[in-house]
């Protein structure tokens, strides 16, 4: 018996020896660190520098967030950030942690980032003897035949330790007996196995029973015992045991076979007739109670099925002890091993687990920019374990595989824009390399941060504004508003008036603005007549990193209001009152002119058309005021009785919604008619000298406009009718014949263009709503053929003002106005040819609308 223990003890060195030999080797080649530490030691217990052994500044560990990635369990180890030590985060139990591994190994993995580094640490646990051997059972109780002869072999419950190698059971030991030895086999990593043998034959009738106490040792510096007590009961007469027909009994079990499937079926055979030949099969005593719900016995035939799941990651092979017995009074029995090797089958999905680096990563991360790590781990053997991951192709990140099987990095392969898209589903693949293959998806949300790349946009460019003038100084005139496709700060807009000195920002001094909301106020109250458009620019700035900013330009047309009362321009005083004295013959006719009263006023469109009225008059019957013109005409021939001196009050009033008003007194006297033949022909010298005057005017303004007609035709015949001249903000005036002075003012806002006009309305205009009837749309110009299939060319504005004043100096010599000085005759004869040669070129070239 020493020398077998002698063997098994070389054995066992032979073993470490090699194991030792194959763990450095593996070490050698392995690019991880490794450490080894003991169960049970306290939290905070060091391991190891891992920051000195891997030759990291240590300065740099926390900057780079150096650390322990893990699943969703609590790590058993924990580093410090500081010093890079490795120390145990909460107390191991070998045991636990590794349940049916001989080496105990604890594969971490750490990681820097900025730049990414990806290290792995082997941490092996080794054991301690904190367990004493036990039994399963306290007793034993054997039944042995008289008649077994020395050598006969009884199998006893091995005693189980939870501690592994040199700490697990190493020897038993028997009590003293004469007829009994132990004999112990070495069943490799299932332990050692006791066995009860018959020594000396044994006689019922000197000792009918024998008490034996076996203790199981385990290899501890201070050993640990379990003790079983045997109570052998000794019968009498049956002296043959059965036999198996195989001396090793194996099969290869496929994992999830369905339930009731045999695995295998064992023979054997007994020599005996009878009961004591009849055999039955078992379980071995030593057959735990896992292995009893995993697999069935026919009793009968031998027979093992399956009776519960196999799997076989959860182990790939089993040892099960079949005992066969015969009936006899002292049935014998024998055991027999059958070894079970479970085949994998790819029953198990890829396992995805994934490490973000960060909760969002910048919109202006470059590509190649790191934003996880993917860990895909699958509990299959060979092919059915190889797993490959992938990605949808529709998204700017891409997997890059790791040195380390089964390791990817996310990174990003395009620019990110968060203004497109604030955020991404990751979804990610794994798939095996089984038959048939197997997959899992996971889907991780990735965000993308705002930085500031984008500048304020205005709702409008240009802003266009109307304002009334006499408006209050210090309230709100109008606003902007412009928005940022930023987010947060970088989105927060402040306004401000650009003041930078020019003339086109000059008015912008009698403007504030509300940095936070764009409103404007005036501080200051606009007057039409002084000021009628002007044009200032905004700037809208983000509050962002860098800040970033745009402007608009913002125009503002003051509108009219009816502050201005009439002026009388004609009659006039010297001393400046509006009073004159007017003498006229005795003898003129009804519907003689008198005079004509002028007024002017400094509003436009209803606000300045003048309105004349009789206020105050000697003789309704003598004297008659045109409403419109303000022409003074007599309405019958004068009498004898009528007085010499008349006196009449105009008043003059403009169409305003509150209308402002002035007086002006006309005398009128009636004299003899040789006192009015005498001015007559003072007049009358004036009128000729005025009449040569004209006729040379006409003359030359005749060369003129042929010369301005020839060059004309050339140019249409060249070049096709080009744009429209814009007169935008012009301010004209002209005298309307009505006497009271005409004003138009032009601009433009958007594709309209408006005018501002006086009582005298240009056909084809259209008052435009709320705008005191002051404002008319003008139609807009051709360029080339319209709708109505004309052309319409530019008007040559000094063509333009002569045909204005030739027409209406030939229809007035038609109608003969007294207003409108008398020709003489070669004089009406060059209107008369001018009128006949260029009316063609006027209707063509004059304004619209005369």
């Amino acid at each position: 018996m020493e020398q077998r223990g002698c063997g098994a003890w070389r054995e066992r060195r032979q073993w470490v020896v090699f194991m030792v030999a194959l763990v450095l080797f593996w070490s050698g080649t392995s690019a991880q660190i490794r450490y080894s530490t003991s169960e049970e030691l306290k939290e905070g217990t060091v391991v190891g520098n891992v920051a000195k052994d891997l030759g990291i500044n240590l300065s740099t560990l926390k900057d780079r967030r150096f650390r322990i990635v893990s699943g969703s369990t609590e790590p058993l180890f924990q580093v410090n950030q500081n010093d890079g030590i490795l120390y145990v985060n909460r107390k191991i139990d070998r045991e636990e942690v590794c349940e049916r591994s001989s080496v105990c190994l604890i594969n971490l993995k750490t990681v820097l980032e900025n730049p990414l580094e990806i290290h792995y640490v082997a941490v092996e646990v080794l054991d301690v003897n904190d367990h004493s051997p036990s039994f399963p059972d306290k007793e034993k109780r054997l039944e042995i035949s008289e008649s077994a002869l020395p050598g006969a072999r009884f199998q006893l419950q091995a005693a189980r330790d939870p501690d592994r190698g040199p700490f697990s059971v190493q020897q038993y030991k028997l009590s003293h007996s004469d007829h009994f030895r132990l004999e112990v086999k070495d069943r490799g990593e299932d332990g050692k196995m006791p066995f009860l043998v018959l020594h000396k034959p044994l006689d019922r009738e000197a000792v009918r029973s024998h008490k034996l106490l076996l203790t199981a040792i385990d290899g501890g510096k201070s050993p640990r015992s379990g003790t079983l007590e045997i109570s052998v009961d000794v019968l009498d007469v049956n002296d043959n045991t059965p036999v198996f027909t195989k001396e090793e009994y194996t099969v290869r079990l496929t994992e999830n076979a369905p339930l009731g499937t045999m695995v295998i079926r064992v023979n054997a055979t007994d020599l005996d007739s009878g009961l004591n030949g009849d055999i039955i099969y078992s379980f071995g005593n030593d057959v735990n109670s896992r292995l009893r719900k995993l697999f069935n016995l026919d009793t009968v035939t031998g027979e093992i099925t399956v009776k519960g799941q196999i799997d076989f990651e959860e182990k790939d092979s089993y040892l099960i002890d079949i005992q066969a017995s015969d009936q006899g009074p002292v049935p014998l029995t024998m055991d027999k091993s059958v070894k079970i090797k479970i085949v994998d089958f790819n029953d198990n999905a890829p396992e995805i687990e994934v490490t973000l680096f960060s909760k969002a990563i910048p919109e202006d991360s470059k590509p190649g920019t790191t934003v996880a790590l993917i860990s895909v781990n699958d509990l299959d053997s060979d092919l059915n374990g190889k797993v490959t991951c992938s990605v949808l192709e529709d998204i700017p990140f891409k997997l890059m595989p790791s040195l380390q099987d089964n390791m990817y990095s996310v990174i990003t392969k395009s620019p990110l824009d968060r203004e497109k898209q604030s955020e991404y589903e990751l979804t990610i693949f794994a798939t095996d390399a089984g038959q048939p293959s197997m997959s899992s998806v996971k889907t991780v949300r990735v965000v993308v941060s705002d930085v500031n790349d984008n500048s304020p946009e205005f709702s409008l460019s240009p802003y266009t504004f109307y304002v009334t003038e006499n408006n209050d100084p210090g309230a709100s005139v109008f606003s902007v508003s412009a928005s940022d496709r930023d987010i947060n700060e970088n989105a927060f807009i402040s306004y401000h008036i650009l003041r930078d000195g020019g003339d086109e920002n000059k008015w912008a001094s009698f403007l504030n603005m509300n940095s936070e909301n764009g409103n404007i106020l005036a501080l200051k109250s606009f007057d039409f007549e002084t000021l009628k458009t002007f044009q200032f620019q905004v700037i809208a700035t983000d509050s962002g990193t860098p800040l970033l900013s745009s402007n608009v330009t913002v125009k503002v047309f003051i509108l009219d209001q009816n502050d201005n009362a009439p002026m009388i321009l004609y009659p006039v005083s010297a001393n400046g009152s509006a009073e004159g004295v007017e003498e006229i013959p005795r003898n003129v006719n009804a519907g003689h002119l008198v005079t004509k009263v002028r007024g002017y006023d400094a509003d436009i469109g209803y606000n300045g058309w003048l309105l004349f009225s009789l206020q105050e008059v000697t003789d309704h019957s003598l004297f008659a005021l045109d409403r419109y013109t303000g022409q003074i005409r007599t309405l019958r021939s004068f009498t004898e009785t009528d007085e010499a001196e008349h006196k009449l009050v105009i008043l003059v009033k403009d169409n305003g919604n509150v209308s402002l008003s002035a007086t002006a007194t006309v005398i009128i006297k009636v004299v003899e008619p040789k006192e009015a033949f005498a001015a007559s022909d003072v007049k009358g010298e004036v009128k000729d000298e005025e009449e040569n005057s004209v006729t040379f005017y006409l003359i030359i303004t005749l060369g003129s406009v042929s010369t301005l007609f020839l060059i004309s035709i050339v140019v249409l015949i060249v070049m096709q009718c080009s744009k429209p001249t814009d007169y935008s903000s012009k301010y004209l005036q002209d005298t309307n014949n009505d006497g009271t002075l005409c004003h138009s003012i032009q601009y433009r806002s958007g594709d309209k263009r408006y005018m501002l006009v006086g009582p005298r309305m240009s056909i084809g205009s259209t008052i435009v709503p709320g705008s005191n009837g002051n404002t008319l749309v003008l139609p807009e110009h051709r360029r080339a053929s319209g709708e109505d299939g004309t052309v319409t060319c530019p008007p040559f504005w000094s063509l333009s003002t002569f045909c204005h004043r030739h027409l209406m100096a030939a229809r007035a010599q038609e109608k003969s106005q007294p207003d409108t000085p008398r020709l003489g005759p070669a004089s009406r004869g060059i209107w008369r040819a001018s009128w006949k040669a260029f009316n063609p070129i006027c209707l063509l070239w004059g304004p619209r609308g005369v």
